[in-house]
């Protein structure tokens, strides 16, 4: 029923927008939920536990799109499948090129994880599913019937309703905000580990006894955990960097101050700071700043003003025309800059509630996330307050300053040692073996070149030798970096082969062999290869359709014009390459006119 009412495809909200463009090795824009059990997990148990969630909530079976101007989520017919916890957390999950769901469920031991890629939801929509998720395992597990508690009833949220776009929803161009003045923030400087593996520390902490220290200095939860947290980076800092202001960026879930039930992303965030060294750094003076600038800049007013900010960037005339890699290039400057006005992250997940049946079961809940700074993300169950900092840095110090810091104050934390499979490591070995062919390619050129000079320096055939050896080098990157995606994948091999045969052409005398010859073979073989690789992988038409058009379209238009400005000398085979390039186009729009017609409006969708 829910499948049917789904949207094909659907536009990416104005944060995920920013996730798909900046997403990397470095920083996986993914986070992990994860909820503790008081008893191992079974594998089919929690597979059909997974498979009636995703009944629920459909709107996670989407895979990310890449169009002509913005990505965009399309529905998916891929299934979820549980598996053993087997790479490291919070690993990518997005990969360019490749048709993959967003999200995965695996286990370890008494731990459910459920891992996702930003772009496709945000912490109050992981932690709904996580709870859904959760309790169809343990209603499944001991042979009960769902308890008709408040956040299981059958009558949730429509489709529609989770689908909905909060930030259009509910912006207004005319509301503003109270300004605040851009600084640069102090920079955590610390030794990165060799491949910048993620390094997680997790710690608990009682509820009551931090909720007691926050009373007693009457401020919430939320803002002694930000003071203590900007404490803890200042132990660090040396007297040189108090120069510069420690600033927090603090998450905020919108659906505080605006009603929605959508299961995107909606949130905003505000940025507290302290400038440590100028004789206010008692925890009290800074407790107490932290606590003015929450008061000040978490209203309505502030974080509606700074939402349309964003939006209003999206939808600016200019940039939103921009091709998508000249979009995407100019969000990664952007993050960039914005990732100087700040020094770390601190999210509070909040409190997980869950119906009082399944408590037996429980023993808490967590949650952290890829950063390439340090972040600490909060959630709590019960009287359980679970700790989730995350870093690239082969040091815990400011992990360590912040939970003696709690400890000081009243509220004893206890930290958590690591529970993963001992296999559970990156791998590492594709980008070795890239470093090693890239390395052998250089060392080809220097040793070309050495050789000449000695040898018989009068010619120059280290050109030739170098021309070749990155003739190599480009064609293996290109399968390196396109490997997930081999439609993509054989169009770069495509314009690679054919430019770069008229570029030896033209360096070698112009015989014209790369225009008469090359090039018409080439895209011939081209768009055969595209016709097997999609019998064999069993694609729709909606998945080749892209690629086969633009194969198709370089096929025709190239070789029409080189004959036209008689660059060709050598007609039939170019004739021949137009000729039937041209009647698989046709073809493809004539028997294929509804998903072409389709895949030109995702495609070029603004």
């Amino acid at each position: 029923m829910f499948q049917q009412k789904r949207a094909y495809w659907r536009n990416l909200d104005n944060a995920a927008k920013l996730f798909s463009a900046t997403s990397s090795a470095r920083d996986t824009r993914v986070f992990r939920f994860y909820c503790v059990l008081k008893e191992n997990i079974d594998r089919d148990i929690l597979q059909e536990a997974l498979n009636r969630t995703i009944k629920k909530y459909p709107v996670f079976l989407s895979v990310m799109r890449k169009g002509l101007f913005w990505h965009y989520l399309e529905r998916s017919e891929l299934r979820p499948e549980v598996r053993e916890e087997y790479k490291e957390p919070c690993s990518c999950l997005y990969v360019r090129d490749k048709k993959a769901l967003l999200f995965e469920v695996t286990y370890f031991e008494k731990r459910i994880n459920f891992e996702v890629f930003h772009a496709l939801t945000d912490g109050t929509g992981a932690t709904e599913f996580l709870k859904e998720l959760v309790g169809n395992y343990l209603s499944l597990a001991h042979g009960g019937e769902r308890p008709a508690a408040a956040d299981f009833k059958e009558a949730g949220p429509t489709v529609q309703d989770q689908e909905n776009d909060s930030f259009l929803k509910y912006y207004s161009p005319d509301a503003k905000r109270k300004k605040k003045k851009k600084i640069r923030a102090y920079q955590i400087k610390m030794m990165k580990k060799e491949y910048g593996e993620l390094q997680v520390t997790e710690g608990t902490v009682s509820v009551r006894e931090l909720l007691a220290v926050s009373r007693e200095k009457g401020v919430s939860m939320t803002v002694l955990m930000t003071a203590a947290l900007m404490c803890a980076i200042h132990e660090e800092m040396t007297k040189i960097q108090e120069k510069k202001t420690v600033v927090l960026m603090v998450p905020v879930n919108l659906r505080k101050f605006f009603p929605s039930e959508s299961m995107l992303n909606f949130f905003g965030w505000i940025e507290p700071g302290h400038r440590f060294g100028e004789g206010r750094d008692s925890f009290d003076e800074i407790l107490n700043e932290v606590k003015k600038y929450f008061s000040d800049y978490l209203t309505k007013e502030h974080i509606a003003g700074h939402m349309n900010e964003l939006i209003a960037f999206e939808k600016h005339k200019v940039l939103k025309w921009a091709p998508l890699e000249i979009k995407n290039r100019c969000i990664r400057a952007g993050a960039k800059l914005a990732e100087k006005e700040v020094t770390a992250v601190f999210s509070n997940m909040s409190a997980v509630k869950m119906p009082a049946e399944y408590e037996p079961y429980i023993e808490r809940f967590g949650v952290f996330t890829s950063t390439p700074k340090v972040e600490l993300c909060v959630c709590s169950y019960n009287d359980t307050l679970t700790f989730g900092f995350t870093s690239r840095y082969d040091s815990s110090n400011i992990q360590r300053n912040f939970f003696r810091i709690l400890s000081e104050l009243g509220a004893d934390t206890e930290v958590e040692a690591p529970v993963y499979p001992q296999e559970v490591k990156p791998n590492y070995e594709g980008k070795k073996f890239f470093k090693y062919f890239s390395f052998c390619c250089i060392a080809a050129i220097v040793v070309g070149v050495m050789l000449n000079a000695i040898i018989s320096p009068e010619r120059r055939w280290a050109v030739f030798v170098a021309a070749g050896a990155f003739s190599m080098w480009l064609a293996l990157a290109i399968g390196f970096f396109k490997r997930n995606n081999l439609l993509k994948n054989a169009m770069w091999q495509l314009l690679v082969v054919s430019i770069g045969c008229i570029i030896w052409d033209a360096f070698t005398g112009w015989h014209k062999w790369s225009v008469n010859f090359v090039l018409p073979a080439v895209c011939v073989i081209i768009e055969l290869s595209m016709l097997i690789i999609s019998k064999l992988q069993s694609h729709t038409a909606r998945e080749y359709m892209i690629y086969y058009v633009m194969a198709s379209a370089y096929s025709i238009f190239v070789p029409f014009i080189l004959l036209l400005t008689k660059v060709i000398t050598v007609t039939t085979p170019a004739v021949l390459c137009a000729g039937l390039s041209f009647l698989f186009l046709l073809a493809l729009i004539i028997f294929k006119a509804r998903e072409f017609k389709e895949e030109m409006q995702k495609k070029f969708h603004v």
